[in-house]
C-alpha cells in the first residue's frame, strides 16, 4: 500500500508556503490516500505503549502540555502499517515536498503520537529553535471526534509584538485562525521566533483522545555530529 498521496505532495505550492502570514503554515486535505488513512487509524498503536507526561512546566514558565506521548522506533511493537508509513516519510517523494517547504537544507526526521484526554492543552508556544518545523497528521474522525469538544491546532498572530521566551494566553494574540482537525488532514509549519501555535483544552467524553502523528522536522549540525562521533572513538 502507499500511505501519501503524490500527486498531492507534489503539487504543494512551496514558495507560496513560504510566503504565507503570519508565518509559513498550511493545513491541506487528503495528504494521505484514504485507504491509508483509514487502515492507519484502524490500527493506531495501543495507549499501554505510550509514556503519560502530566504536570511539568515547559520553558520560560509555559503551562505542560497533559498528554500521552509515544516516539517512533523502528523496534517498537505495533502494526506493521506504520511502520511501512514512517519508512515511505523517509523515500525520496515525501522528502522533495519537505525541501519545497521548507527550502533546500539538510535536515533529519523524528516522528511521535500524542493522545490528549479531556482538559488537556497544548500552551501558546513557537517550538525549539533545533526545529525546522512541523508536519502533524490528525488522526480523529467524524465518527470519534465531535468539533466542539476542540483539538484543532489554533495559528496565533502576534503581530511580531512577543518574545518567544515568554508564556501569553490564548488573549494575548492579536489575531487567531483554527486548523481543521477532523478527518484526513495535516498541518504543516515552519518554526520561526513568532511562529505561536497551541491547542485550547480538549472537552472530550472519558475514554475518548485527540490523536496526533507528528513527523518532527529538525536542523543537521554537520560540526556538532561530528564532534558527537568523536567523543566515541
Amino acid at each position: 500500500m502507499s500511505y501519501l498521496d503524490y500527486e498531492k505532495l507534489a503539487s504543494f505550492q512551496g514558495r507560496d508556503f513560504r510566503h504565507r502570514k503570519p508565518y509559513p503554515w498550511a493545513n491541506p486535505q487528503g495528504f494521505l490516500t484514504e485507504d491509508a488513512f483509514q487502515n492507519l487509524i484502524n490500527r493506531l498503536p495501543d495507549i499501554s505503549l505510550f509514556e503519560k507526561r502530566f504536570g511539568y512546566t515547559r520553558s520560560y514558565g509555559q503551562k505542560g502540555h497533559d498528554r500521552y506521548s509515544l516516539e517512533y522506533d523502528p523496534d517498537l511493537p505495533i502494526d506493521p502499517s506504520w511502520h511501512e508509513f514512517v519508512k515511505e516519510l523517509h523515500d525520496a517523494p515525501y522528502r522533495r515536498f519537505l525541501r519545497a517547504a521548507y527550502g533546500l537544507r539538510p535536515m533529519k526526521l523524528s516522528f511521535h503520537w500524542h493522545y490528549t484526554q479531556t482538559g488537556g492543552a497544548v500552551s501558546p508556544h513557537c517550538d525549539s529553535r533545533v526545529k525546522i518545523g512541523s508536519h502533524i497528521f490528525y488522526l480523529n474522525t467524524a465518527q470519534d471526534w465531535k468539533p466542539e469538544w476542540g483539538g484543532q491546532t489554533i495559528v496565533l498572530d502576534d503581530h511580531g509584538r512577543m518574545d518567544c521566551k515568554n508564556a501569553p494566553e490564548f488573549d494575548a494574540f492579536d489575531e487567531a485562525v483554527v486548523a481543521d482537525s477532523i478527518g484526513n488532514r495535516s498541518l504543516i509549519f515552519k518554526r520561526t521566533p513568532h511562529s505561536w501555535h497551541g491547542v485550547k483544552a480538549v472537552e472530550c467524553p472519558e475514554g475518548s483522545y485527540r490523536k496526533v502523528f507528528i513527523v518532527v522536522v529538525e536542523r543537521v549540525r554537520p560540526l556538532k555530529t561530528l564532534r558527537n562521533l568523536l567523543k566515541t572513538l
